[in-house]
Protein backbone atom coordinates (compact mmCIF):
# COMPACT_ATOMS: atom_id res chain seq x y z
CA UNK A 1 0.00 0.00 0.00
CA UNK A 2 1.56 3.29 -1.16
CA UNK A 3 1.24 6.19 1.32
CA UNK A 4 2.99 8.82 -0.83
CA UNK A 5 1.19 11.38 -2.96
CA UNK A 6 1.39 10.71 -6.70
CA UNK A 7 3.20 13.11 -9.03
CA UNK A 8 -0.15 14.53 -10.18
CA UNK A 9 -1.23 15.11 -6.58
CA UNK A 10 2.09 16.78 -5.77
CA UNK A 11 1.69 19.11 -8.76
CA UNK A 12 -1.86 19.98 -7.70
CA UNK A 13 -0.78 20.61 -4.12
CA UNK A 14 2.09 22.77 -5.30
CA UNK A 15 -0.20 24.99 -7.38
CA UNK A 16 -2.82 25.34 -4.66
CA UNK A 17 -0.18 25.95 -1.99
CA UNK A 18 1.45 28.74 -4.00
CA UNK A 19 -1.90 30.44 -4.49
CA UNK A 20 -2.83 30.20 -0.81
CA UNK A 21 0.55 31.43 0.37
CA UNK A 22 0.31 34.44 -1.92
CA UNK A 23 -3.36 35.34 -1.58
CA UNK A 24 -4.66 33.66 1.60
CA UNK A 25 -2.28 34.44 4.44
CA UNK A 26 -3.63 34.95 7.96
CA UNK A 27 -4.30 38.69 7.52
CA UNK A 28 -6.18 38.10 4.27
CA UNK A 29 -8.14 35.32 5.91
CA UNK A 30 -9.15 37.57 8.80
CA UNK A 31 -10.43 40.21 6.37
CA UNK A 32 -12.66 37.56 4.84
CA UNK A 33 -13.98 36.43 8.23
CA UNK A 34 -14.71 40.01 9.31
CA UNK A 35 -16.17 41.04 5.95
CA UNK A 36 -19.75 40.96 4.72
CA UNK A 37 -19.35 37.85 2.56
CA UNK A 38 -19.29 34.48 4.35
CA UNK A 39 -16.21 33.38 2.37
CA UNK A 40 -13.93 34.62 -0.39
CA UNK A 41 -15.76 34.45 -3.71
CA UNK A 42 -12.45 35.05 -5.46
CA UNK A 43 -10.83 32.07 -3.74
CA UNK A 44 -13.87 29.89 -4.50
CA UNK A 45 -13.66 30.69 -8.21
CA UNK A 46 -9.93 30.05 -8.12
CA UNK A 47 -10.60 26.64 -6.59
CA UNK A 48 -13.02 25.95 -9.46
CA UNK A 49 -10.34 26.91 -11.98
CA UNK A 50 -7.87 24.59 -10.27
CA UNK A 51 -10.46 21.82 -10.66
CA UNK A 52 -10.79 21.29 -6.91
CA UNK A 53 -14.59 21.52 -6.97
CA UNK A 54 -14.70 18.79 -9.63
CA UNK A 55 -12.27 16.41 -7.93
CA UNK A 56 -14.51 13.73 -6.39
CA UNK A 57 -17.12 13.52 -9.15
CA UNK A 58 -17.26 11.12 -12.08
CA UNK A 59 -16.25 12.38 -15.52
CA UNK A 60 -19.74 11.72 -16.93
CA UNK A 61 -21.09 14.14 -14.30
CA UNK A 62 -18.64 16.85 -15.30
CA UNK A 63 -16.05 15.96 -12.68
CA UNK A 64 -12.46 14.81 -12.81
CA UNK A 65 -12.97 11.30 -11.49
CA UNK A 66 -10.62 11.91 -8.57
CA UNK A 67 -10.21 9.74 -5.50
CA UNK A 68 -10.59 10.40 -1.79
CA UNK A 69 -6.81 10.81 -1.52
CA UNK A 70 -6.98 13.57 -4.15
CA UNK A 71 -9.45 15.40 -1.89
CA UNK A 72 -7.28 14.73 1.17
CA UNK A 73 -4.25 16.20 -0.62
CA UNK A 74 -5.92 19.60 -1.00
CA UNK A 75 -7.95 19.53 2.23
CA UNK A 76 -4.73 19.35 4.23
CA UNK A 77 -3.71 22.66 2.64
CA UNK A 78 -7.10 24.18 3.51
CA UNK A 79 -6.49 23.28 7.14
CA UNK A 80 -3.00 24.76 7.04
CA UNK A 81 -4.39 28.09 5.80
CA UNK A 82 -7.60 28.06 7.87
CA UNK A 83 -9.80 28.37 4.79
CA UNK A 84 -13.41 29.28 5.48
CA UNK A 85 -14.67 28.34 2.01
CA UNK A 86 -17.32 25.54 2.09
CA UNK A 87 -15.37 22.74 0.39
CA UNK A 88 -16.58 20.08 2.80
CA UNK A 89 -20.17 21.38 2.90
CA UNK A 90 -20.71 22.00 -0.80
CA UNK A 91 -18.48 19.37 -2.42
CA UNK A 92 -18.00 16.45 -0.03
CA UNK A 93 -21.52 16.54 1.44
CA UNK A 94 -24.17 18.30 -0.67
CA UNK A 95 -22.42 17.65 -3.97
CA UNK A 96 -21.74 14.03 -3.10
CA UNK A 97 -25.42 13.54 -2.23
CA UNK A 98 -26.55 15.04 -5.54
CA UNK A 99 -24.08 12.80 -7.37
CA UNK A 100 -25.71 9.71 -5.84
CA UNK A 101 -28.99 10.39 -7.68
CA UNK A 102 -29.95 10.25 -11.34
CA UNK A 103 -32.49 13.02 -10.73
CA UNK A 104 -32.25 15.54 -13.60
CA UNK A 105 -32.71 18.56 -11.31
CA UNK A 106 -29.99 17.25 -9.02
CA UNK A 107 -27.59 16.80 -11.93
CA UNK A 108 -28.20 20.34 -13.17
CA UNK A 109 -27.39 21.73 -9.71
CA UNK A 110 -24.35 19.47 -9.44
CA UNK A 111 -23.01 21.01 -12.65
CA UNK A 112 -23.42 24.48 -11.14
CA UNK A 113 -21.69 23.39 -7.93
CA UNK A 114 -18.76 21.91 -9.84
CA UNK A 115 -18.32 25.10 -11.86
CA UNK A 116 -18.44 27.27 -8.74
CA UNK A 117 -21.61 28.98 -9.97
CA UNK A 118 -23.59 27.66 -7.01
CA UNK A 119 -22.95 26.41 -3.48
CA UNK A 120 -24.79 23.56 -1.82
CA UNK A 121 -25.39 22.76 1.84
CA UNK A 122 -26.11 19.46 3.58
CA UNK A 123 -28.68 19.48 6.38
CA UNK A 124 -28.02 16.48 8.62
CA UNK A 125 -27.23 17.36 12.26
CA UNK A 126 -30.19 17.87 14.63
CA UNK A 127 -28.36 19.02 17.74
CA UNK A 128 -27.56 15.65 19.25
CA UNK A 129 -23.84 15.85 18.62
CA UNK A 130 -23.33 12.50 16.92
CA UNK A 131 -23.38 11.07 13.40
CA UNK A 132 -25.93 8.36 14.31
CA UNK A 133 -28.61 8.28 11.59
CA UNK A 134 -31.12 6.57 13.89
CA UNK A 135 -31.43 9.81 15.88
CA UNK A 136 -32.72 11.81 12.92
CA UNK A 137 -36.32 12.91 13.52
CA UNK A 138 -36.93 15.31 10.63
CA UNK A 139 -39.84 13.75 8.75
CA UNK A 140 -40.71 13.84 5.06
CA UNK A 141 -44.08 12.26 4.32
CA UNK A 142 -45.63 11.58 0.94
CA UNK A 143 -48.86 13.49 0.48
CA UNK A 144 -50.83 13.95 -2.74
CA UNK A 145 -48.41 14.47 -5.61
CA UNK A 146 -45.39 15.40 -3.53
CA UNK A 147 -43.71 15.39 -0.15
CA UNK A 148 -44.12 17.47 3.03
CA UNK A 149 -40.98 18.16 5.06
CA UNK A 150 -41.07 19.05 8.77
CA UNK A 151 -38.30 19.26 11.36
CA UNK A 152 -35.22 21.21 12.33
CA UNK A 153 -31.55 20.94 11.39
CA UNK A 154 -28.62 22.51 13.21
CA UNK A 155 -25.06 23.45 12.30
CA UNK A 156 -25.73 23.34 8.57
CA UNK A 157 -22.41 24.60 7.20
CA UNK A 158 -22.94 27.27 4.51
CA UNK A 159 -26.69 26.80 5.07
CA UNK A 160 -27.75 30.46 5.16
CA UNK A 161 -25.80 31.31 2.02
CA UNK A 162 -26.35 28.15 -0.02
CA UNK A 163 -28.14 28.17 -3.37
CA UNK A 164 -29.41 24.61 -2.92
CA UNK A 165 -30.11 22.35 0.05
CA UNK A 166 -29.87 18.60 0.49
CA UNK A 167 -31.81 17.38 3.54
CA UNK A 168 -31.66 14.02 5.30
CA UNK A 169 -35.13 13.09 6.53
CA UNK A 170 -36.97 10.05 7.77
CA UNK A 171 -39.50 8.42 5.46
CA UNK A 172 -41.63 5.29 5.54
CA UNK A 173 -38.74 3.41 3.92
CA UNK A 174 -35.98 4.62 6.26
CA UNK A 175 -33.80 7.64 5.62
CA UNK A 176 -34.21 9.60 2.40
CA UNK A 177 -32.28 12.39 0.71
CA UNK A 178 -34.26 15.38 -0.52
CA UNK A 179 -33.33 18.53 -2.42
CA UNK A 180 -34.98 21.93 -2.18
CA UNK A 181 -34.61 25.65 -2.63
CA UNK A 182 -33.61 27.26 0.71
CA UNK A 183 -35.99 30.13 -0.12
CA UNK A 184 -39.01 27.84 -0.39
CA UNK A 185 -42.09 28.73 1.71
CA UNK A 186 -41.92 27.22 5.17
CA UNK A 187 -38.11 27.26 5.40
CA UNK A 188 -36.91 29.37 8.34
CA UNK A 189 -33.20 30.15 8.36
CA UNK A 190 -31.03 31.49 11.21
CA UNK A 191 -27.50 32.11 10.05
CA UNK A 192 -24.44 32.61 12.25
CA UNK A 193 -20.66 32.27 12.29
CA UNK A 194 -19.05 29.35 14.11
CA UNK A 195 -16.14 29.78 16.52
CA UNK A 196 -13.67 29.03 13.74
CA UNK A 197 -15.07 31.56 11.27
CA UNK A 198 -17.24 29.27 9.15
CA UNK A 199 -20.71 30.29 7.96
CA UNK A 200 -23.48 28.04 9.28
CA UNK A 201 -27.19 28.04 9.99
CA UNK A 202 -29.95 26.39 11.97
CA UNK A 203 -32.87 25.60 9.67
CA UNK A 204 -36.50 24.87 10.52
CA UNK A 205 -38.82 23.21 8.02
CA UNK A 206 -42.47 23.92 8.76
CA UNK A 207 -44.57 21.66 6.53
CA UNK A 208 -42.52 22.54 3.46
CA UNK A 209 -44.22 21.24 0.33
CA UNK A 210 -41.88 19.50 -2.10
CA UNK A 211 -42.56 18.23 -5.60
CA UNK A 212 -41.95 14.75 -6.97
CA UNK A 213 -38.49 15.75 -8.22
CA UNK A 214 -37.36 16.66 -4.68
CA UNK A 215 -36.55 13.04 -3.87
CA UNK A 216 -32.92 12.10 -4.48
CA UNK A 217 -32.87 8.69 -2.80
CA UNK A 218 -35.73 6.96 -0.98
CA UNK A 219 -33.53 4.49 0.90
CA UNK A 220 -30.25 6.35 1.41
CA UNK A 221 -28.66 4.27 4.17
CA UNK A 222 -25.63 2.97 2.26
CA UNK A 223 -25.12 6.18 0.30
CA UNK A 224 -25.32 8.22 3.50
CA UNK A 225 -22.69 6.07 5.20
CA UNK A 226 -20.37 6.56 2.24
CA UNK A 227 -20.93 10.32 2.06
CA UNK A 228 -20.36 10.85 5.78
CA UNK A 229 -17.25 8.63 5.83
CA UNK A 230 -15.60 10.53 2.96
CA UNK A 231 -16.51 13.87 4.52
CA UNK A 232 -15.00 12.85 7.86
CA UNK A 233 -11.79 11.75 6.14
CA UNK A 234 -11.51 15.11 4.37
CA UNK A 235 -12.22 16.99 7.60
CA UNK A 236 -9.55 14.89 9.31
CA UNK A 237 -7.11 16.03 6.61
CA UNK A 238 -8.03 19.65 7.38
CA UNK A 239 -7.34 19.00 11.06
CA UNK A 240 -3.96 17.44 10.26
CA UNK A 241 -3.08 20.49 8.16
CA UNK A 242 -3.98 22.77 11.06
CA UNK A 243 -1.95 20.64 13.47
CA UNK A 244 1.09 20.78 11.20
CA UNK A 245 0.83 24.56 10.98
CA UNK A 246 0.57 24.84 14.77
CA UNK A 247 3.63 22.62 15.20
CA UNK A 248 5.70 24.82 12.87
CA UNK A 249 4.45 28.08 14.40
CA UNK A 250 5.11 26.91 17.95
CA UNK A 251 8.55 25.51 17.12
CA UNK A 252 9.62 28.80 15.51
CA UNK A 253 8.26 30.79 18.45
CA UNK A 254 10.09 28.64 21.00
CA UNK A 255 13.33 28.97 19.04
CA UNK A 256 13.18 32.79 18.95
CA UNK A 257 11.43 33.74 22.21
CA UNK A 258 14.05 34.27 24.88
CA UNK A 259 13.95 34.19 28.65
CA UNK A 260 17.01 34.60 30.87
CA UNK A 261 18.99 35.25 27.70
CA UNK A 262 18.28 31.88 26.03
CA UNK A 263 15.52 30.57 23.72
CA UNK A 264 12.68 28.95 25.65
CA UNK A 265 13.08 25.88 23.41
CA UNK A 266 16.16 25.05 25.45
CA UNK A 267 14.06 24.63 28.61
CA UNK A 268 13.37 20.99 29.33
CA UNK A 269 9.63 21.46 29.89
CA UNK A 270 9.22 23.28 26.56
CA UNK A 271 11.40 20.76 24.72
CA UNK A 272 9.27 17.92 26.06
CA UNK A 273 6.08 19.74 25.08
CA UNK A 274 7.33 20.29 21.54
CA UNK A 275 8.29 16.63 21.33
CA UNK A 276 4.80 15.61 22.48
CA UNK A 277 3.30 17.90 19.82
CA UNK A 278 5.45 16.30 17.15
CA UNK A 279 4.45 12.81 18.27
CA UNK A 280 0.75 13.73 18.31
CA UNK A 281 0.98 15.28 14.84
CA UNK A 282 2.81 12.25 13.46
CA UNK A 283 0.21 9.87 14.91
CA UNK A 284 -2.62 11.97 13.44
CA UNK A 285 -0.97 12.17 10.02
CA UNK A 286 -0.35 8.43 9.99
CA UNK A 287 -3.92 7.60 11.00
CA UNK A 288 -5.38 9.97 8.41
CA UNK A 289 -3.13 8.70 5.61
CA UNK A 290 -3.79 5.06 6.44
CA UNK A 291 -7.56 5.56 6.62
CA UNK A 292 -7.62 7.47 3.32
CA UNK A 293 -5.69 4.63 1.68
CA UNK A 294 -8.15 2.10 3.11
CA UNK A 295 -11.08 4.18 1.84
CA UNK A 296 -9.60 4.38 -1.65
CA UNK A 297 -9.33 0.59 -1.73
CA UNK A 298 -12.87 0.18 -0.35
CA UNK A 299 -11.69 -1.29 2.95
CA UNK A 300 -12.55 1.51 5.39
CA UNK A 301 -15.48 0.40 7.51
CA UNK A 302 -17.28 2.08 10.44
CA UNK A 303 -14.60 1.00 12.92
CA UNK A 304 -11.81 2.56 10.84
CA UNK A 305 -13.75 5.82 10.48
CA UNK A 306 -14.50 5.94 14.21
CA UNK A 307 -10.82 5.32 14.95
CA UNK A 308 -9.86 8.19 12.67
CA UNK A 309 -12.41 10.58 14.15
CA UNK A 310 -11.54 9.67 17.72
CA UNK A 311 -7.76 9.90 17.21
CA UNK A 312 -7.78 13.13 15.19
CA UNK A 313 -10.12 14.90 17.59
CA UNK A 314 -8.19 13.90 20.70
CA UNK A 315 -4.74 14.57 19.24
CA UNK A 316 -5.86 17.87 17.71
CA UNK A 317 -6.95 19.16 21.10
CA UNK A 318 -3.63 18.11 22.59
CA UNK A 319 -1.66 19.98 19.92
CA UNK A 320 -3.81 23.08 20.20
CA UNK A 321 -3.60 23.24 23.98
CA UNK A 322 0.17 22.68 23.93
CA UNK A 323 0.61 25.49 21.38
CA UNK A 324 -1.37 27.92 23.53
CA UNK A 325 0.53 26.92 26.69
CA UNK A 326 3.85 27.51 24.93
CA UNK A 327 2.81 30.95 23.68
CA UNK A 328 1.34 31.96 27.02
CA UNK A 329 -1.51 34.46 27.33
CA UNK A 330 -0.97 35.92 23.86
CA UNK A 331 -1.78 32.51 22.41
CA UNK A 332 -5.42 32.98 23.40
CA UNK A 333 -5.89 36.35 21.68
CA UNK A 334 -7.59 36.91 18.33
CA UNK A 335 -4.56 38.83 17.09
CA UNK A 336 -2.43 35.69 16.97
CA UNK A 337 -3.24 32.85 14.59
CA UNK A 338 -2.59 30.19 17.25
CA UNK A 339 -6.00 30.60 18.87
CA UNK A 340 -7.72 30.40 15.49
CA UNK A 341 -6.04 27.10 14.67
CA UNK A 342 -7.13 25.75 18.04
CA UNK A 343 -10.71 26.85 17.40
CA UNK A 344 -10.66 25.15 14.01
CA UNK A 345 -9.49 21.92 15.61
CA UNK A 346 -12.23 22.13 18.25
CA UNK A 347 -14.87 22.77 15.58
CA UNK A 348 -13.69 19.91 13.37
CA UNK A 349 -13.75 17.60 16.38
CA UNK A 350 -17.38 18.54 17.12
CA UNK A 351 -18.78 17.91 13.62
CA UNK A 352 -20.40 14.46 13.27
CA UNK A 353 -19.63 13.62 16.89
CA UNK A 354 -16.68 14.49 19.10
CA UNK A 355 -13.73 12.23 19.81
CA UNK A 356 -15.17 10.97 23.11
CA UNK A 357 -18.26 9.68 21.34
CA UNK A 358 -16.27 7.86 18.66
CA UNK A 359 -13.84 6.36 21.17
CA UNK A 360 -16.80 5.07 23.18
CA UNK A 361 -18.11 3.45 20.00
CA UNK A 362 -14.78 1.60 19.82
CA UNK A 363 -15.00 0.58 23.45
CA UNK A 364 -12.00 2.70 24.41
CA UNK A 365 -11.69 5.11 27.32
CA UNK A 366 -11.61 8.75 26.15
CA UNK A 367 -7.99 9.11 27.32
CA UNK A 368 -6.83 6.12 25.26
Amino acid sequence: MNFEYSEEQKMLRDGVSKYLEKSYDFDARQKVVRGEDPWSREAWQQFAEFGLLALPFAEEQGGLGGSITDCVAVAELFGRHLNVEPFSASIMLAGAALAESDNEVAQSWLEKIISGEAVGAFAYEEGRGTARPDLIQTLCSYEGNGHVLSGEKRLVLAGADADWLVVVARTGEGLGLFQLDPKAPGVEMRGYTTIDGMAAANIRFDKVELGEDALLLADAGEALDRILANAMIVQAAEAVGAMGALLNITGEYAATRKQFGVPIASFQSIAHRLADMKIAYTKALSTMTYTAALAESGAAGPREIATLKGQIGKLGREVGEAAIQTHGGVGMTDELNVSHYHKRLLALDAVFGGHEYHLRMLGLPKAA
